[in-house]
């Protein structure tokens, strides 16, 4: 597996980079791919199967300036701001990566990474609903999937110094929500984790042994992806 650290000031760009990703992987024309990015702004991403007027405060995003977009995987809303570092691993379909279902893929990585932070957070992270990581009770991970014919894209955020009021001004409570919430409000169920974001980027790619470089993605195919689909409204609002 290689590492790409490829993010973008425009966010929709960012979510189009891990769809080419994810159709390299599938075609073959990648191997595995561990990357990571950071916005450089705040926004909101749906779901796939979201409704978004169940789950964003539209009128307050206008007024804040948080732009709403959505993504390729399923999973519920979230937020993207500094302070958030994402990661995206793209993995080929087989028993090697341990990828060969949907539950099978969650637990997988679910629990490496679980192991991963405990050692980081001497303990106490646990793994709730069905891809969050919490310390104490308290979210500091969501993470979703999308899978094609050959390959996968399985994504998430860790929060390290989020500005936490922004869920409160973008979200509602969400449609969907796991058990261990217990209805709490967006700034009393989520937390950052005391850790910086090199120290976050060196354990996961020693988690995944991917120390390699690998090529970045071709610009000008994420601009036009990104014109054609990510931006557009119909998309969006779908």
């Amino acid at each position: 597996m290689k590492t790409l650290d490829q993010s973008y000031e425009e966010p929709a760009m960012n979510l189009a980079c891990d769809e080419i990703l994810l159709n390299e992987v599938d075609s073959n024309q990648r191997e595995a791919t561990l990357r990571f990015w950071e916005p450089q702004s705040p926004f909101v991403v749906i779901g796939y199967g979201n409704n978004i007027h169940s789950e964003c405060l539209i009128e307050s995003c206008r007024r804040n300036n948080i732009q709403i977009l959505r993504r390729i995987s399923g999973g519920g809303t979230v937020l993207q701001a500094r302070g958030c570092l994402n990661y995206s691993l793209i993995l080929p379909i087989n028993d090697e990566f341990g990828t060969k279902n949907i539950n099978s893929t969650n637990c997988h990585i679910m629990k490496t990474h679980q192991m991963a932070f405990n050692k980081a957070l001497n303990n106490g992270v646990t793994i709730e609903g069905h891809t969050d990581l919490a310390l104490d009770g308290l979210k500091f991970s969501g993470n979703a999937q999308k899978r094609t014919k050959n390959a996968l894209v399985f994504h998430g955020t860790f929060l390290l110094n989020l500005e936490i009021k922004l869920l409160d001004l973008s979200l509602k409570m969400p449609s969907l929500e796991p058990k261990y919430r217990k209805g709490r409000s967006h700034h009393n169920f989520c937390r950052n984790i005391p850790i910086s974001v090199s120290s976050t980027k060196k354990l996961i790619k020693k988690t995944w042994e991917a120390q390699d470089i690998a090529n970045p993605v071709d610009d000008k195919k994420i601009e036009e992806l990104t014109i054609t689909k990510y931006t557009q409204k119909k998309w969006i609002y779908r």
